[in-house]
Parts: C-alpha cells; structure tokens; sequence
C-alpha cells in the first residue's frame, strides 16, 4: 500500500494525512475483495525498514491500526473475514500487540476470507525465522526432510495459498521486501494510483488484467507444438 505520502505532499497535507486517507482505501479493498469471493488478501501496511521513518509518522501508523481494528471487528465478524497477521508482529507496542491478539483471537472461526496484515514484516526476515525454528525443532528431536513443502509449513503465511496476483501501487517497478518466497510465479500488475485513490475500480481493473494472462509456470503454452525443435520433428 503505496504512496501515502506522496499524496499528502502533492496536497500539501503533512504525511501522516496520507496515512489517514489510506484507511479508506483499506476498507473499500478489503469490502470488494470479499464481496468478489477471494479467498485470501493479504495487506503490507509497515515493514521492519519502516522503522527508519519519523518517530511522529510511525506513532501516528500504529494509532491508525488501534482505531481500525477497534471500529471494524464487527464487521469483519458479520462479513465472516479471519484475520491473520505476518511479521514479527509481537514486537510492537504491548496495546498494539493487544488490539492484534484480541481481533486474531474473535475472527479465528471466520471462514469466507482470510485478511491477512504484514506488520513489521520483511520478506528476508520471514526466511530467516522459518530455518531458525526448522532448526530448533531438529535439536528437539522434530526432524524432517528439507524442501520446499517443508519450509513453506515453516513461514507466516503456513496454510495460506500463495498469492495469484500482486498490486503494486503508486507505480514503484519493485517488490520492497514483500513475500519474497511466495510471490516466485505471482502476477504482477503495477498502477501509478497512489493508495489514497485506490479503489475497487482499481482491483477490478486489476483482476481483468489478471483474467488476461496466460499462467505457465514455466511450461510452454498449451497451444504450442512442443515436438518441434529448430524446426525439426523427433525422431
């Protein structure tokens, strides 16, 4: 969720304003996308490099969270939406962490969507903690064979699908850090609408563009004759 302080400035509005009219967005996404029978969205609202911003813009953000999640619970209950958070989550604040675990603890039979927030979450850092605690279950006696199924049980996201489709917002060409393991063969689709204006005309013309594409997986195309090569038939 990109470009909230970009929108402040070009309005001549402190950043933290950005903040602020990102909530907006926030709840028009996560509205659409349950309407539209997602199964899972996942938001990255602060990332561990995010600690290098102003002390003032990050109190603000964790503030913003507080009240969010205080206002709309319910309706996250009556809309049947899980929440989940990713990221080293535990470290902030003690009344933020409590306003997580209260939400995460009331929303946990929720089954029509799962809306999943990265909080002081790093892509990097998520690898990181999955071999940390492979490893700590080896010296405990848990051993199991290494691969790509066993390591995934081992992220945040354990049990979630990996995503189909990533947005970028406000036209930024780059990943910053963001489920660096899951997102090998997402698509991507980049908008220069910064996350102020986003709305579920955005995500729309986002999943249209995604209904366009033709997901390979590294295999060639249906349609193409794959016994040809260089213009000749196997013998």
């Amino acid at each position: 969720m990109d470009g909230n302080g970009r929108w402040a400035q070009a309005r001549k509005l402190p950043r933290v304003e950005g903040h602020r009219s990102g909530v907006a967005a926030v709840k028009d996404t996560i509205e659409a996308s349950a309407q539209l029978g997602l199964e899972a969205l996942t938001l990255y609202a602060f990332s561990v490099e995010n600690w290098k911003r102003p002390r003032y813009e990050i109190w603000t953000l964790m503030n913003l969270l507080k009240d969010y999640l205080r206002k709309e619970l319910a309706t996250l209950l009556e809309n049947d939406i899980r929440l989940e958070i990713l990221g080293r989550w535990r470290e902030l604040d003690p009344s933020v962490v409590r306003e997580l675990e209260r939400a995460v603890t009331e929303t946990r039979e929720c089954e029509r969507m799962v809306l999943s927030i990265a909080l002081n979450y790093s892509g990097r850092c998520e690898i990181v903690d999955a071999c940390r605690d492979i490893v700590a279950d080896w010296a405990s006696g848990k051993r199991a064979d290494i691969d790509e199924q066993t390591l995934g049980r081992y992220l945040y996201t354990s049990g979630l699908p990996d995503p189909d489709l990533l947005i970028r917002t406000s036209g930024e060409l780059r990943v910053s850090n963001f489920l660096l393991w899951q997102i090998a063969y997402s698509e991507i689709w980049v908008t220069d609408t910064l996350w102020p204006d986003f709305r579920r005309a955005d995500l729309l013309q986002a999943i249209l563009e995604y209904q366009r594409r033709e997901r390979r997986y590294g295999a060639l195309p249906e349609t193409s004759d794959q016994g040809f090569i260089s213009g000749r038939k196997p013998v």
